[in-house]
């Protein structure tokens, strides 16, 4: 009894000290864990398009003016300027220049005027114009491939828009400098093979934070930036009117935007999840969250789609343990194929968007009845284009995707139809204008929302390497356009109503997207889709 006196006064909290041997302390509750899908969290806890997502669209998005500046800025370097008489021999009723005496005329603007004038691509060697076109859409048919595979995987989305930045920013300033056409060919391609990955990139990393209410309004208002890079570059061309000074003006964008936009982006969340690095994914969540003035609870960590049943069957996981053990989820379009569920949805898009492609550039291309001058023409062309935007993307969430698709192609079909049966002379010309116009604003629609809809139906773990061989498809289409406009008459305007009519028939075998989830994984997509 002594003993116990005696270490009971040695130790003042005897009685925590005699149990502690025989019983361990009791363990805390794990604390409650919420789980969730990326769109279910943007709607539940960080806002669907709150400041933080306009902000980072419209930095994003911004890239889609660099890519029309690095599109067209061939037909200001590539165009045939006018001419001015010297003396007999020249009349200056004539066309061309093809059957004028040599040294009877000269250029206007001089011989740096532009690639034509600078190496003689007109009469027997005009068709050079067209070979450097069609090498650098078949640049970008390749580029968009390789970096929808590379965004996807290991350079993620922002990686690989900084590279084709960068890779843009070097090759536009070399093509300045070119000493030859062959040269020239050659750096054309390449910024072709790099310009091919800007749009895709861009774009699904400035709509993937957007909520599923807002992203398909999100989605339209980029093609904005792609018309508006063209009106400015018009207003760029008429400044800098030698080709070489515009190839300069016209890649320093992409410079600027290397340094003063991209470091300021983060990566998309749901590429660091389907890529194991959750605590990164959840960073940015919790950014968004903050930003939008609304809080997420430390219990909320994000889950792929294909974790649903795993979480039920095998019980919830400490958060920590979660963010520690996440495992990547990788997928290629080896995988996309050998799916019966994707495969034929890759098959849809890819031929869609190929007919649409040749519509809309063989239009662009064959709509030189407005009796004005080029820069003014290509002015008055990207503006056409807006209201066809606005229209869209006003009704794309009330009528849906794919009644959207269709209607829009056979509306851009049935103006080309008409224009293919007006003769070309008289008033008729006027008429056949408008056809064209119309033709235009119909499948400006068509192209804008054909992202949306590609990207809506394919899960992220391959989004971007779907939306690449779409993208492929889209660029192949822009090489063979200018082929069809050459055919002449009326046969250019039958083949954009073939092309047109053909797309929206194609697209009845789409599934609609509007309201469903944006898929994770393969798996997920299964499953949600109720396929076994």
């Amino acid at each position: 009894m002594n003993m116990g006196i005696s270490t009971s006064s040695s130790d003042p909290g005897n009685g925590e000290s005699l149990r502690s041997p025989l019983l361990s302390p009791p363990k805390q509750p794990p604390a409650e864990q919420e789980k969730l899908l990326v769109d279910d969290m943007l709607h539940k806890y960080c806002g669907e398009f709150g400041p933080w997502q306009l902000r980072h669209f419209v930095l994003t998005s911004l890239a889609w003016a660099l890519e029309a500046f690095h599109t067209m800025v061939m037909i200001f370097a590539d165009r045939e300027p006018e001419y001015n008489c010297l003396g007999q021999g020249c009349d200056p009723g004539e066309k061309t220049v093809c059957g004028l005496e040599p040294g009877s005329w000269a250029w206007t603007g001089g011989d740096g005027s532009s690639t034509v004038t600078q190496w003689g691509l007109f009469c027997e060697e005009k068709y050079k114009v067209g070979l450097v076109q069609a090498l650098f859409f078949f640049g970008c048919m390749i580029g968009a491939g390789v970096f929808g595979h590379l965004s996807d995987s290991r350079l993620g989305r922002k990686g690989s828009l900084t590279v084709v930045c960068m890779m843009n920013a070097v090759f536009g300033c070399l093509t300045a400098f070119s000493p030859n056409y062959s040269t020239y060919v050659v750096l054309r391609m390449l910024t072709g093979f790099s310009t091919g990955g800007v749009g895709l990139c861009a774009f699904v990393l400035a709509t993937e934070p957007v909520g599923p209410s807002k992203r398909g309004a999100a989605g339209m208002s980029t093609f904005y930036f792609f018309s508006t890079g063209i009106a400015l570059l018009s207003g760029i061309a008429y400044i800098f009117q030698t080709w070489r000074a515009l190839y300069i003006a016209s890649s320093i964008p992409s410079i600027l935007f290397l340094l003063i936009i991209l470091p300021f982006l983060p990566e998309s969340p749901r590429w660091y999840l389907v890529r194991g690095k959750l605590n990164e994914a959840m960073k940015i969540m919790r950014a968004i969250a903050k930003s939008n003035g609304r809080h997420l609870p430390d219990g909320v960590v994000l889950m792929l789609d294909d974790e649903q049943e795993n979480d039920a069957s095998n019980g919830k996981q400490n958060y920590k343990e979660e963010l520690a053990t996440k495992e990547a989820v990788t997928g290629s379009v080896i995988d996309v194929i050998k799916s019966p569920l994707t495969r034929i949805r890759l098959f849809l898009a890819v031929t869609i968007n190929f007919l649409c492609s040749v519509v809309y550039y063989g239009i662009s291309l064959n709509v030189v009845n407005l009796q004005t001058n080029l820069y003014l023409n290509v002015l008055v062309n990207a503006v056409a284009e807006m209201p066809a935007f606005t229209i869209t993307a006003v009704l794309l969430d009330k009528l849906g995707r794919k009644p959207m698709t269709i209607g829009t192609l056979w509306f851009s079909g049935f103006f080309c139809l008409l224009g293919s049966l007006v003769k070309n002379n008289g008033i008729w010309k006027i008429v056949r204008m408008i056809c064209g116009v119309m033709g235009i604003f119909g499948v400006a629609g068509t192209y804008n929302l054909l992202f949306i809809y590609t990207t809506e139906l394919f899960p992220t773990v391959v989004r971007n390497a779907a939306l690449g061989c779409a993208t492929q498809a889209a660029q192949l289409g822009a090489i063979l356009a200018p082929f069809v406009v050459v055919l002449g008459g009326w046969l250019p305007f039958a083949v954009f109503a073939a092309c047109g009519i053909i797309g929206g028939l194609f697209a009845f075998y789409l599934p609609e997207t509007l309201n469903k989830p944006l898929y994770d994984t393969m798996a997920g997509m299964k499953e949600g889709e109720g396929v076994v």
